[in-house]
């Protein structure tokens, strides 16, 4: 007897519980999908573009025509493209110390100055990253990354955040 009361049409209780249970899942994993697709969205929505100058010390001299042919070109971060790229080059001459104390232009050196473009998140508290890295005006162990180019130990020198488009 005490079997037929649990009973309610077809089903007993925990075949109710059980599709109650699975819904309360489905649900969750809706209203998480949906939350994380708005989210993108917004982002994206409030996305501020950011350009840098990254300079490059005691190059090679024919690395810089080098470089040139081969922007633009999007950057990259452990073996990803990671958004952005490198826009432009520039040569200034590298100095070195001579024999007499005199500060003497190196001929087989340049320093260049990569200006590269990227675009992040506008939040309350700006961070800028391109991959795992930080951009910040000062940082001196910034790795330079694309398709077809790599420096190592670059100086960030410069930073230019835009205002992010009122919607």
């Amino acid at each position: 007897m005490e079997q037929k009361a649990k009973r309610i049409g077809k089903f007993n209780v925990i075949d109710i519980i059980a599709v109650l249970l699975i819904l309360a899942v489905l649900a969750f994993a809706g209203w998480k999908l949906l939350s994380r697709t708005g989210a993108a969205e917004q982002a994206e929505e409030n996305a501020v573009k950011v350009t840098y100058v990254v300079k490059c010390e005691g190059v090679p001299a024919e690395l810089y025509e080098t470089c040139r042919s081969h922007l633009p070109s999007p950057l990259m971060a452990s073996g990803a493209l990671v958004g952005g790229q490198i826009e432009s080059v520039e040569k200034e001459p590298y100095y070195v110390l001579g024999p007499d104390g005199q500060w003497i232009e190196d001929p087989e050196h340049v320093t260049l100055l990569f200006t590269a473009t990227t675009e992040t998140a506008a939040g309350e508290v700006m961070t800028t990253k391109v991959g795992d890295q930080e951009v910040r005006i000062g940082k001196t162990d910034y790795i330079l990354k694309s398709e077809y180019i790599e420096f190592s130990d670059g100086t960030i020198v410069d930073v230019q955040w835009e205002e992010p488009a009122e919607g």
